[in-house]
């Protein structure tokens, strides 16, 4: 699959919004979810409210019943979170990944490719 593709087939709708889920960023930016949840923890100030959602147990458990790519999230304790768009712009300025910048730049076209 090429990378335009996979990118467009990470982005899911939640609460009405397109979004991308934590684990999916992390395996695209090549680093750990831990990671992003770091990155997002120590600048609250970046993410304000609509930048990103935590899923709810009941919404992580429909997510993993729906897409075979986060049965790793079946037993995990950290509720996962989807990134809007917006998100994703503050979180591929802050993490540390070589390819940072090229991916932003995919998603974010992907984004309003999907919105179209």
């Amino acid at each position: 699959m090429n990378i335009i593709k996979h990118i467009e087939s990470r982005i899911i709708t939640i609460e009405d919004q397109m979004v991308m889920i934590d684990a999916d960023l992390a395996e695209l930016y090549e680093v750990a979810t831990r990671d992003i949840n770091k990155a997002v923890k120590n600048n609250p100030e970046k993410f304000p409210k609509g930048y990103f959602v935590e899923l709810t147990k009941n919404e992580k458990n429909e997510l993993v019943e729906n897409f075979h790519r986060f049965n790793k999230l079946k037993h995990s304790t950290v509720q996962p979170k989807a990134f809007t768009e917006k998100g994703l712009y503050m979180l591929a300025t802050i993490l540390k990944s070589p390819l940072q910048l090229k991916q932003r730049l995919r998603s974010s076209k992907h984004f309003l490719k999907s919105e179209n």
